[in-house]
Formats: structure tokens, sequence, C-alpha cells
């Protein structure tokens, strides 16, 4: 990169860690972002001393790109953005920034993608690598960009990468040495347009690895098993319904794993921590992951039985005047949502509702019956999901303005022995700046909330 001409486009975090990563290497940058508000002095601050960074707000000029030799979208920019068209027109290569961060990168990956249970099995497969190595790190959309770490990696460095459909549009080389595939059900379809769409996305996680190399998939999930045929690496599988042949498997409660033709016992399912059927597939998942980036079992149980498990993913705020509330702002689609429900232990008061994804909520609502005693919405869904509701004959639906008045109804209308649970189904963006601020915001109400 020394010397090369590189324009980044988006300038939030992702587009600030790929500038710091590229002028550390000898790049000229221009940091290029549409909106022109951007306050540009504080951005520059981050490049305190270097002479090698400017930026541009507004529009891309053909001025910009005469002298560009690289073009690196942040994942949050469409792939068919007007000014990403322009820049392919020009012929200049785009790369994501888990492109670039692979171009640096020395260490050994396993990157994780798929619908649901991305960040937590991320997290513990991270939390494994750690009490395996410190040279370690977590990085990609779970929050701490991997181009902030690349370049510092060595032959010895173990990451767990958090993979989107976003960062996979843009790869080229990008090899995990062992990848993975959680679940696929629809999300993100007013980005990627149809649910064939964002399952190709989803498998280019795979595209560039060998007979080396490693692929963990679900077993259990019809939608993956569709498509194993276009796979060219080894593939490991995970299942709680039936004993693999390679990859891991649930057998009179405990976890098994099967590895180069050796069955070996791991741990037993009654001691892991987190909550639901669902978290018993992210363990399975991070217990194979694991296992195939050659980490010791003994290793692998320790951390598993310690694990907690994430903040914002069904995690238990408190309880009130014998009610638990639980945040699951994390759970931003139907599918993450359902999964939810099914770990409560009671009869629940639901809080739904958010920014459109396009999203379906059938299949959410037909779980309500027998389970959800009141749904309350918030958000630019909530007629949707109001309409979608009388579609079924579900009938206990109030809106609310705000979230802290939906926290405020189910306080008053919760029995002792209900749980009263975040878990929208939908994105935060229409009223937060983040699922995080949401979630925040959710454990602020409720620990303001009278016992």
């Amino acid at each position: 990169m020394k010397g090369k001409y590189v324009i980044v486009a988006g300038a939030g975090k992702s587009g600030v860690a790929a500038t710091g990563l590229l002028i550390r290497n000898g790049a000229r940058v221009t940091l290029y972002d549409q909106n022109t508000e951007i306050d540009k002095e504080s951005i520059l601050g981050d490049f305190m001393g270097s002479g090698n960074v400017d930026i541009a707000l507004g529009e891309l000029t053909d001025e910009l790109l005469e002298k560009a030799d690289l073009f690196v979208i942040s994942p949050g920019i469409p792939v068919d953005a007007p000014f990403v068209e322009k820049v392919r027109k020009a012929g200049i290569p785009i790369w994501g920034e888990i492109e670039l961060a692979y171009y640096f990168c020395d260490g050994h990956i396993a990157a994780i993608t798929g619908t649901n249970g991305k960040t937590t099995t991320t997290t513990l497969v991270g939390e494994i690598f750690k009490t395996y190595t410190q040279d370690s790190f977590v990085v990609g959309n779970i929050g701490l960009p991997f181009t902030r770490f690349a370049d510092s990696s060595t032959d010895n460095t173990y990451i767990a990468a958090e993979i989107s459909s976003f960062q996979l549009e843009t790869i080229h080389e990008f090899r995990p040495h062992v990848s993975a595939i959680l679940n696929l059900t629809p999300d993100h379809l007013n980005r990627h347009y149809t649910f064939d769409n964002y399952v190709d996305a989803k498998f280019r996680i795979a595209e560039n690895q060998t007979d080396e190399d490693y692929i963990v998939l679900n077993m259990d999930d019809p939608e993956i098993m569709k498509r194993v045929d276009r796979l060219k690496t080894n593939i490991c599988y995970f299942s709680h319904n039936a004993e693999v042949e390679q990859g891991t498997f649930v057998r009179d409660g405990k976890i098994y794993l099967r590895k180069n033709g050796i069955e070996e016992y791991v741990l037993d399912v009654d001691r892991i921590k987190i909550l639901g059927e669902h978290n018993l597939e992210n363990v399975l998942a991070a217990v194979c992951i694991s296992a195939f980036m050659d980490i010791p079992s003994d290793i692998i149980r320790d951390v598993v039985y310690a694990f907690k498990g994430v903040e914002h993913r069904i995690e238990f705020v408190r309880e009130v005047r014998d009610v638990r509330y639980y945040n699951d702002s994390k759970g931003t689609n139907p599918d993450a949502a359902i999964k939810a429900i099914k770990a409560m232990k009671s009869t629940t008061l639901l809080i739904g509702g958010g920014y459109d994804k396009q999203s379906d909520y059938d299949e959410w609502v037909e779980c309500f019956p027998g389970k959800v005693r009141y749904l309350v919405l918030i958000g630019e869904t909530a007629d949707k999901i109001l309409t979608c509701c009388k579609n079924h004959g579900f009938n206990e639906v109030v809106k609310a303005e705000t979230l802290e008045d939906a926290v405020r109804f189910c306080y008053s209308h919760a029995r002792p022995g209900d749980d009263v649970l975040l878990s929208p189904a939908c994105a935060s963006w229409d009223m937060f700046k983040s699922y995080e601020e949401r979630g925040n915001l959710f454990k602020l109400y409720v620990d303001s909330l009278e016992d």
C-alpha cells in the first residue's frame, strides 16, 4: 500500500479504522462521506500528525476518482449506491473493510456468519481463544473493526470475526481457516432485495476456502442443507437433533465432538448458563469452530461453563415485584425474537417494533398464543405489526409512544411470575442510534421502577 492513493467511503467507526490502517502502512487516503454536516476537524484529530489524510464531503467528484488506486467501502454503504456504481464504472477496485483487514492479517481466522446467534457465538469463541492465548482478538461486526488490529497480528494470533452479509458482499480473497454459517432466515431484504441474494452473500464466507480449511454448518437448518453442494472445502456439522460424522452433537445430555474419525466427550449440557435451545446451538457451533481451530477440549469446556452470555441478548436485567425483566434488544428480526420468546419460562409481556427492514411478522405473531399476554408496540412498524396481529386473531396489543411508556405499561399490567421481554423483531434506527442504545435505555427504565 505504500505510496498508493486510496479513497475510504464512510466516516464512521469502520471508515476511520480503515483509514488509520492505510496511513500506518504508507498510503495516502481521502476519507469520503456524502454527509456534508460532518465535523472534519474532529475526525482529522484522530490522525494528528499525519499529513497523509484529508476529508472530502458531499459529491464524489471525477477529480477524486482520477488519482485513486483503490476504493474501500464501509459495510453500511449499499454496493448499488449511485456513487459506488460510479467508482465501478471508473474501473477502480472496490474492497470492503474485511478484505482490507485480511490483506494485512497474518493470524488464524475463524469467521462466523448467519442470521442469528453471530454475536453470542463469536464472543464465546473469542473467550475460548483468549484463554488459549493472549494473542487473540474479537473483531468484525461485533463492534471492533478488524482493520484496527489487522497489521499487528502475527502467525501466532487467533482471530474470532463476526462477519455480516454486508461485509461479505465486498470480499475478494478473504479466506478464513474455519468459517461458520449458523442459520439462515430472511433478513436485511431492504438491502439484498431477495432471500436468495442474502443467502448468496452469506455463502461467500467460504468461496476462497480450500481442502486445507473447514466450514461449520448447522445440520438442523434446512436452508443451509439445501446448498451444501456449492461448497469446496471440508464440511463439519453441528446438531442437537442428530449425530454427525464430523463436528459436534448432543447425546444423553452431553456434547460430543467427532474429529478425524475420533469421538470425544466435551461437556455437559446442563452446565451451560445461557438460556434457550438457540443458545445450545450457539454453544455447539462455538465448540466445533474452536475444536477445528485446534483448541484443546479442556479449555473449551472450562470457558463454556463460565460463559454468561452477551449484553442485549436475552440479558436478565432485574426482578421487580416477582416479575422478571429481560433485555433482548439485539433481537432485530422475527426469527431472533421467536427464539427469545421460546426461552422465556412464563407468560410474557412483549415489547416489539422499530425500524422497518421489510420483514414478514406472521411467524413471529403465530408463536404468541399461550405465551405472550400483551404485545406493546413502538416505532415505525407498529401499525404494520398491529395489522398482522389482527389477521392472526391476536388482539392483546397496545401502542406506546416511547420505550419508557412501553416499560411503564408492562410494569402496571404484569402479574407476579410474569416475564417482561424487550425483543423488538426490528432494527432500532427509527428511534435510536443502535440496538445497544435501545437496550441500555430499557435497562435504565427498568432500574427506575419501584419494587
